[in-house]
């Protein structure tokens, strides 16, 4: 005779593992801090990379102003003011990968727990 509570569970579990369950294995794979320190890295590179294409965005667009503007202006405090920018950006960044990351890292362990308890009762239920 079929239970359908082993079909329903078994079901239920082959979806997660076709689907989340490949994201949070390749996750839970990494220890926490190996994990977040990885993805917080290429986020600060993402960021550096782009905030160096919005930078030359904003160079060739005020080019003639700039250069008209070269000898008047103070180009040690014009350069403290763009690396000021650049860290609060890439710090703002950096700070909501980590939350980001951190949050998706413990959701993945929690569903993988939640999987394993399932094979459990399942187990349970073979040995029945």
């Amino acid at each position: 005779m079929i239970n359908e509570e082993k079909v329903i569970l078994m079901t239920r579990m082959a979806s997660y593992e076709e689907h989340e369950g490949k994201k949070d294995i390749s996750i839970i794979h990494y220890f926490r801090g190996d994990y977040i320190g990885f993805q917080v890295l290429k986020s600060v590179i993402a960021g550096t990379i782009s905030f160096l294409a919005l930078f030359a965005v904003y160079v060739f667009y005020n080019f003639e102003e700039l250069m008209q503007d070269i000898y008047k202006m103070d180009l040690l405090e014009f350069g403290k003011s763009i690396v000021i920018l650049y860290l609060c950006v890439v710090g703002a960044y950096g700070v909501i990968s980590y939350v980001m990351f951190a949050s998706k890292y413990s959701r993945a362990r929690k569903s993988l727990k939640h999987y394993y308890d399932n094979l459990k009762k399942l187990s349970n239920m073979y040995d029945k």
